[in-house]
């Protein structure tokens, strides 16, 4: 289960980010996880609650955006929504695809109280 080394890291970069912010809670977590990124949402939800478990963060509601993926063909220019890594154009239907957005994961933002 890899979403556990993903949350575990995650954590460490809120925790950072929440430190030099002089925060005292972090109220919310906005996550873009592409849809082709390998990542099940699911584990991913579950891995967090064991990885913020008795830190500062336990409280903290994490909001998981769903990134749909975005290609464009490498021959004619066309964007479309790809059904996979390895698809097909649907414009001149030939093989190729330049994903363009839906392997993303990243931190989007933290909502924090600082401290007074």
């Amino acid at each position: 289960m890899h979403e556990l080394s993903i949350a575990i890291s995650i954590v460490d970069l809120v925790m950072d980010q929440a430190k030099q912010a002089s925060a005292r809670v972090v109220s919310e977590v906005e996550l873009d996880i592409g849809v082709l990124s390998g990542i099940e949402y699911e584990a991913l939800e579950f891995a967090l609650g064991v990885a913020t478990k008795d830190t500062m963060l336990e409280p903290t509601l994490f909001r998981i955006n769903r990134v749909e993926p975005l290609a464009e063909c490498p021959d004619c220019g066309y964007l479309y929504t790809p059904e996979g890594m390895f698809s097909h154009c649907p414009e001149c239907k030939r093989p190729g695809i330049r994903l363009i957005r839906g392997t993303e994961m990243q931190v989007k933002s933290l909502l924090v109280e600082q401290n007074e």
